[in-house]
């Protein structure tokens, strides 16, 4: 029996402006849309995900028994029409779901896996193309002897980072034997811990690879069952190193880029090889590439929407990121406006200092900006001030957007005049 196929299944989250998109879809699409979650019972319930407004069906049960998944799955198995997970940290969780619902168009379960490993993910492009990946090693321990036999692959500078944690968690550059020891002792106190409260099924690991020095950009991409691809806007990446922070979190990303289009071509032929490369399809994938001089090479590739991407591509280009993830899964061609009316950017707060916050000044003011749009602040005088790649957050998350590119860069500018985050380090004297 062909029952009418209308629910677009989410596994493990729904995230903010997803019902929005998937009513939107509706007019479009001529019909009632039902919307699903899909959650482990092994992990506490986010409280009140189930009284979530415009959801229609909650479900959950274990994943690590399959039985169970298909259990709760067969009285809606001839009605869901597309299955997606916008959670990077999740990915493990959604190959366990996907065998149990073999005739929707999905990403295959070791394209995902690799794509959420950055060594399996470094040795796909390896195999493609030696020119889109810098060399890389896995880190097994914090040894003398293993120390030096990264050293003696890899050299200096050299980035060391888990393999499977996203937002330049634990993310240090290395420039000597003492910092790379030094590093290396504390990802591996806390990685475990780390892995655990980002619920990660993967077994924790590390890997040292070549630090890449040029410019920093990224691009999310819609990649169909037949790997065709269509990428959104090109992104501006500066990080903390950057602007002389001693940690690797993105500080500043900006959209749509001031590149010329023979350039923007190049990065997106270099993004689409690493997509083929992992055998990516009916997916969203999120692509970080480094660009140096004419050449550019893979940072890391992910079957994911990028940090922040649904806002700021929504705000300069009007492109419903949410809607065109599902779309690319039913499968229908993606909405992407040929022009953007403006220009957007994020910007991650950081203290320059680890320590207590003692003082916050000009975050208020930040709302008087002419390119304001909203601001979500996650830190208050008396909390703890932590560097990303010491397993931190940002103080804030600031976004902006304005039609006039010079007024965005002058606004982004006065921010950076204006806020002042002062920490008490443990002798207590304010920094």
């Amino acid at each position: 029996m062909i029952e009418d196929k209308n629910i677009i299944l989410y596994v493990m989250n729904l995230p903010p402006g997803t019902i929005e998109a998937v009513r939107e879809y509706e007019k479009e699409f001529g019909r009632k849309l039902r919307i699903m979650l899909l959650m482990d019972s092994r992990l506490r319930e986010v409280k009140g995900l189930a009284q979530t407004p415009g959801l229609d069906i909650y479900k959950t049960c274990d994943f690590s028994k399959p039985w169970k998944i298909t259990e709760t799955l067969l009285p809606y198995q001839n009605q869901i029409m597309a299955i997606t997970c916008r959670s990077e940290k999740y990915l493990g969780r959604f190959c366990e779901v996907l065998p149990h619902v073999p005739y929707l168009r999905a990403p295959s379960t070791e394209s995902l896996r690799w794509a959420s490993d950055k060594y399996e993910m470094r040795k796909r492009l390896r195999l493609f193309d030696t020119k889109l990946t810098p060399k890389f090693t896995k880190v097994k321990k914090n040894s003398a002897e293993e120390r030096e036999r990264v050293v003696k692959m890899i050299g200096f500078p050299m980035i060391v980072k888990p393999a499977n944690l996203a937002a330049s968690l634990f993310v240090t550059i290395c420039y000597h034997e003492e910092e790379l020891e030094i590093a290396l002792r504390t990802i591996f106190r806390k990685l475990k811990k780390a892995y655990k409260d980002s619920d990660r099924l993967e077994s924790p690991t590390v890997i040292a690879e070549s630090y890449m020095e040029g410019d920093m950009y990224s691009v999310d991409s819609y990649v169909n069952s037949r790997g065709v691809v269509y990428h959104c806007p090109l992104v501006r990446v500066t990080t903390g190193k950057n602007i002389g922070h001693d940690d690797f979190y993105n500080y500043l990303q900006m959209t749509p880029t001031a590149l010329k289009s023979g350039t923007i071509a190049r990065a997106e032929e270099a993004a689409e090889k690493s997509i083929h490369a992992l055998g990516l399809r009916s997916t969203l994938a999120h692509v970080e590439l480094m660009k140096m001089d004419d050449e550019w090479k893979i940072i890391e590739i992910g079957a994911r929407m990028g940090g922040f991407r649904h806002l700021l591509h929504k705000l300069s280009c009007g492109i419903n990121h949410a809607l065109n993830d599902v779309l690319i899964r039913i499968p229908k061609r993606p909405h992407i406006p040929k022009k953007c009316q403006g220009y957007s950017c994020a910007m991650k707060w950081f203290a320059k200092k680890e320590g207590k916050i003692t003082e916050m000044k000009g975050i208020k003011k930040i709302e008087e900006l002419e390119s304001f749009h909203m601001i979500d602040v996650s830190k208050k005088i008396g909390d703890r001030a932590t560097f990303a790649r010491n397993g931190g957050k940002s103080v804030f998350n600031l976004f902006m957007y304005n039609a006039d590119r010079s007024k965005l860069l002058a606004d982004i500018r006065r921010v950076e005049q204006l806020v002042h985050i002062k920490v008490a380090s443990r002798n207590n004297k304010k920094k």
